[in-house]
Order: structure tokens, then sequence, then C-alpha cells
């Protein structure tokens, strides 16, 4: 099989509720995650305790009566550390583990979940379901964070519990106690609800959020696509967020089925605070679904300014950075 050249430009999916539940999940990568297969780093005990305290609360009862104790167990529990440190591996863990009906998904799949249906439909059609898993809180957009605990707060009562990922950055590693201040102070209605586990260690990947890799020019962009087979989108940068604008982030994983790699012809590096949260998003689902990416012009890890990095969202774009750099080496 070769590469079927295509563009995302010329796509415009729609979504619809049903299909937005289905894609709550945990990512490709994840899917077959289990505490079994999960390696703690023997060097930092906290990630054996927090396999501990993950099966402490799946112990606990559930909204159907699953898991009986005598003591009522905390509502969610909350996995605190840097990148790498195996949060979400964790995460799916208890996802798989958990007998119930249960969701999987990004801070951001929840918040663009709320976007299309409404607050109250979406309180409507979570409360049907038992544990609700949430990875990479986000705790630099206010809006959006307090909008997150209003919605716990509407959906504990109900009987749903929560597992929730934070996204404390690498350089932050040694300050997960100052990640979950945050946490507490910014969900002040749940927070008590949670408990905190703080995890530490390197990434395993050992691959800082600095990273950076080689920039291609248009003929060697040309032979990276043409090295992957199925599906390869090639579209020019300007094009392509042009085209991300005019859709909703929750059409993103459909606009991007059955691509097996991107190519990204003159890339540029971006200074409009807008433009560049709806990349974050992009490339948050480019990772979700481990599609390849590469770029002429600027190196994808070099797409945010230094302002944006040092910026109130720079957990987002570190992570971006993290992830785009990960993807560019598939």
């Amino acid at each position: 099989m070769t590469a079927n050249q295509i563009t995302l430009t010329t796509r415009t999916p729609s979504v619809s509720v049903s299909e937005l539940l289905s894609q709550l999940v945990p990512p490709r990568e994840f899917r077959t995650s289990s505490f079994d297969n999960y390696r703690p780093d023997a060097n930092f005990t906290s990630q054996a305790r927090a396999v501990a305290h993950c099966h402490t609360f799946l112990s606990g009862k559930s909204k159907s009566g699953l898991f009986a104790k005598r003591v009522e167990p905390k509502a969610g529990i909350y996995l605190d550390g840097g990148f790498g440190v195996g949060k979400t591996h964790l995460l799916a863990s208890l996802f798989h583990s958990f007998r119930g009906k249960k969701l999987f998904g990004s801070f951001l799949g929840y918040t663009d979940l709320i976007g299309v249906l409404g607050f109250s439909k979406t309180v409507e059609e979570l409360a049907k379901y038992d544990f609700i898993c949430i990875d990479e809180f986000e705790l630099d957009d206010p809006g959006d964070t307090m909008m997150m605990s209003r919605l716990l707060s509407e959906l504990q009562p109900k009987g749903v519990r929560f597992a929730a990922t934070s996204n404390t950055p690498p350089n932050a590693l040694g300050e997960g106690r100052f990640a979950a201040a945050d946490f507490q102070r910014e969900i002040s209605a749940m927070a008590g609800r949670f408990e905190i586990i703080s995890i530490d260690g390197e990434d395993y990947r050992h691959r800082p959020s600095d990273a950076h890799v080689a920039v291609l020019n248009d003929s060697e962009l040309s032979a990276w696509a043409n090295e992957h087979e199925g599906d390869v989108a090639v579209d020019d940068f300007d094009a392509l967020l042009k085209h991300l604008s005019k859709l909703h982030p929750s059409r993103y994983v459909n606009l991007l089925d059955g691509v097996n790699a991107i190519a990204v012809k003159n890339a540029r590096q971006l200074h409009d605070q807008v433009e560049a949260l709806r990349w974050v998003a992009f490339v948050d689902r480019l990772y979700e679904n481990q599609i390849a990416l590469q770029a002429s012009g600027v190196a994808v890890t070099e797409m945010f300014s230094e302002e944006m990095k040092h910026g109130g969202y720079r957990k987002k774009y570190l992570r971006a950075i993290s992830r785009a750099g990960s993807l560019s080496s598939r």
C-alpha cells in the first residue's frame, strides 16, 4: 500500500450526540492499559503508591452498588504530576477496571460537549454514567475550569464518580503540591470530594517540552508524506487554520477519520492567541489518535512564540510542543 494524498480543507464533517459520546474512550495508545502493565519507577515510590490508591478508590461503593464497602469513598481521585510519569496510563487503567457505565475524555472533550449540547443537556446525558475520567484537567482557563467545577458539582449528587489527571508541565516536576493546590482552589465546590494523589518522576519518554525537530523543505516534506501508507493529508498551514476556524473542535476527530499522517506546508510561528489555542486543540486530537505530523517552513515544535510559551496558557503550549515533537518522529 502507498500513500493516498488528501486534503483536510475539503472535509466538512458533522457529528451527532451519540458520536460525541462514543468518542469518549481512551486514546488508541491507552486502549490496553492496565495496572498490570504499568511499570512504576523504583526511584520514585510515589508511582507505586499511586497504583495502590487507585485500587483503593476502585474498591469503594459505586452508584449501582458495585464494589460494596462499609466506608463510602470520595467521589473522585485526582492524579497530579508532570509529563510522562504515567498519569494517563493509570487513568485508563481505572477506566478499564471500573465495572459500570463509564466515559473517558480530555478536559477539552467535555467542554466541547457542553459547547455543542448546552450545560443542562450535558448534565442530563452524563448523569446516565457511573464513572467519568477527565484527562489533563485544565487550570489555566478560569471560565472553563469553573464550568467543569459546576458540572462535577451537578453530577456528584446523582452518584457519578470521577477520576482526573493534571496538566502540570515538565519544569514543575517536584512541585506537584502547587498544582494540587491550584486544583483545590479552582474547583472549591468539589475539591473536598477528591483524593489528591501526587506522582513524582521523570518523563519516561525522556522528551522535554522544549524538544526541537528538524524543519523540512517542501521536497523533503513530500518525501516524508510518501513514506506513509493509507490516507496522508497534505495541507497549507494557513488554509488549514482557516478551515479549522469554521469547525467546532468536537468535529476534529471526524475530520481526521482514516488519516495516518499530516504534512503541513508553509508553517509559521503563531502570535494570535485564538489561532494558537485552536492549533493546540488540533494537535491534541492528532496525539490521541497517534497521527504522524511534519511541516515545512517552521518545525512543528517552533509554532508558538516565546511570549506565548511564558504567558497564561503556557501549559497548553508546552504540552502541544511535547506532543507535536513525539508525532513528528512517528
